[in-house]
């Protein structure tokens, strides 16, 4: 699932007409605007001068002829890599990028360029490297790759999520070496190492993705006081299809205030990627040669938060669960991405979370490749790309993002109001983290995002509300519900995250709904309402605590 929030399947048909979500069962044509978002790609032809007509044309034969029949086991990895020889001469639009530095251009005698890799852990569909890589070639210099690993002291920092990113990282470094592109991997807070490396490799430029959360904005300042003032430090939204600062300069209400700004600047931007190639000015000084296992056992993780069997970190691992995604799962999923018991989600968020695997590649290629999943395309893209872009916009306009008070005045009032009523049930964290409650399909749910590290998208809604319900105090609920997905779940500490629990528990980007005990106007869920979704029961028994 790419946003657990799946708020548009509460809509009315009449409401998912007039936002241009494809409605079940309905007959005829799409409404204007999901024609316009799933014909995006097409358009682009006659509106960006990135994208040229045959290569339009190559890839729409090709995605056909690939899809067809299910294609056999392996098509998208050989599709993509011709796509990207078709369009490496593509020229990178400069709006996708923001200096953060007073310095626009490389000081004379630089030695090489660094991409300081923070959130877009991939080589190829990464816009940052693209630019990294170009802007290197331009001045005729070595590019280098670093990471700055820090694992801080936090429930948070645990095995799982550790383990999925050094791994994917360590398909990244091969990459590189295979481009006579040097990876390097530091340790400690970019702050402390980076302009060190910076000095001792006379690099002459940094370029770096864009996150929209404290932590990274606050290391990107920190780097920017700490760098020569005559390098120039250059961010690139690689995470966005269009760049955060570029969709929209506040912090929108919702979905529908941000969609239409989205909707109309996705021909400029969902575009082909050119091919970051083998680098043709090498260094003089090479990476070190990483332990990657010895890496991963020396950190100070919880590993009692161990990895999952069923996602496979890495962009490999990603490509292989998107094509798995276009060829069984995208035609069920208008019709039956809100039930847990059936296989119609992506489950492309840890890979898109760790920046394995790009969100603009996604959308390219599930518009190319699944033309006959009909309604699904549009669905997919309006979560895909509306409903995830809007939680970036809101945790870079709103720096309060994760508490009670970065909530719309209403819903404050609300909870406020209703913060002394009686709860039905009362549970401390510790006996929800072991699901031992008296609701066996929420003691499932979370079973399961123990056990596997993700949650179905419906499920979440429901299980987060309910800890609101069985809490002391909504700010209890809140810090209750970020601290297990965000510990447990693959694709937590993310926005998509922030926010979806942010729209649970304080009503963010959504509306006043009836009121009632506890929950005030906040959007309300209960077991009966399961109950008429999905086959309850056969959920409750696949995923029984073991302990119960």
């Amino acid at each position: 699932m790419l946003l657990w929030v799946c708020r548009s399947a509460t809509l009315s048909s009449d409401a998912r007409r007039l936002l241009g979500l494809a409605v079940p069962g309905a007959r005829g044509p799409a409404s204007p605007l999901s024609r316009r978002v799933v014909m995006s790609a097409v358009k682009r032809k006659a509106t960006s001068a990135a994208a040229t007509e045959p290569a339009a044309k190559q890839q729409k034969k090709k995605g056909e002829k690939n899809h067809e029949g299910a294609g056999a086991a392996g098509w998208l990895k050989d599709h993509l890599k011709q796509l990207r020889k078709d369009n490496k001469d593509m020229k990178f639009n400069q709006k996708r990028l923001r200096f953060i530095s007073d310095a626009k251009s490389m000081k004379q005698g630089s030695e090489g360029v660094l991409y300081w890799m923070l959130r877009d852990h991939r080589v190829q569909d990464n816009w940052a490297m693209v630019h990294a890589q170009q802007l290197a070639l331009r001045e005729k210099l070595p590019l280098h790759v670093c990471v700055c690993l820090l694992v801080p002291q936090s429930e948070l920092s645990t095995l799982r999520h550790y383990s999925f990113m050094l791994k994917g990282l360590e398909e990244v470094a091969k990459e590189c070496k295979a481009l006579d592109i040097q990876f390097h991997l530091l340790h400690g807070s970019a702050g402390e190492v980076l302009p060190g490396f910076v000095a001792e490799h006379s690099l002459g430029a940094v370029v770096t993705d864009f996150s929209p959360l404290r932590e990274p904005l606050q290391w990107l300042e920190e780097v920017k006081a700490t760098l020569p003032s005559e390098i120039p430090l250059i961010q690139v939204d690689a995470h966005n299809i269009v760049p955060c600062w570029v969709t929209s300069p506040k912090l929108e209400y919702a979905a529908r205030t941000i969609r239409g700004k989205i909707t109309k600047l996705l021909p400029e931007f969902l575009t082909e990627f050119p091919l970051v190639e083998k680098h043709s000015y090498a260094a003089t000084t090479t990476a070190k040669v990483l332990d990657w296992d010895k890496t991963l056992a020396s950190l100070q993780v919880d590993r009692a938060v161990g990895d999952t069997e069923w996602a496979q970190p890495g962009t490999k691992g990603g490509l292989a669960m998107l094509e798995s995604f276009i060829d069984v799962r995208l035609k069920l999923f208008d019709t039956k991405r809100n039930d847990p018991n059936a296989a119609a989600l992506s489950q492309l968020s840890p890979w898109i979370r760790f920046g394995h695997l790009s969100a603009q590649r996604v959308a390219t290629q599930v518009q190319s490749s699944g033309k006959s999943a009909g309604h699904s395309v549009a669905s997919f893209i309006e979560e895909l790309v509306v409903r995830r872009e809007l939680t970036d916009n809101f945790c870079f306009y709103n720096k309060k993002y994760d508490s009670i008070q970065g909530a719309y005045e209403w819903a404050q009032k609300t909870l406020k109001d209703h913060a002394k009523d009686e709860r039905p049930y009362l549970y401390a964290r510790e006996r929800l983290e072991k699901a031992e409650t008296h609701d066996k399909l929420w003691n499932g749910a979370q079973y399961q995002m123990v056990t596997e590290g993700k949650m179905h998208g419906f499920l979440r809604m429901y299980w987060a509300k309910k800890i609101l319900e069985w809490t002391s105090s909504p700010e209890e609920a809140l810090s209750i519900a970020l601290y297990l997905n965000d510990r447990y779940s693959l694709d937590g500490q993310d926005p998509n995250g922030f926010v979806g629990c942010m729209w649970s528990i304080c009503g963010i980007h959504d509306q006043g709904w009836k009121e009632r005990e506890v929950f005030g106007k906040i959007r309300y869920m209960n077991y009966k309402g399961c109950l008429r979704k999905f086959d309850v029961a056969a959920f409750e028994r696949k995923y029984r605590p073991k302990s119960h």
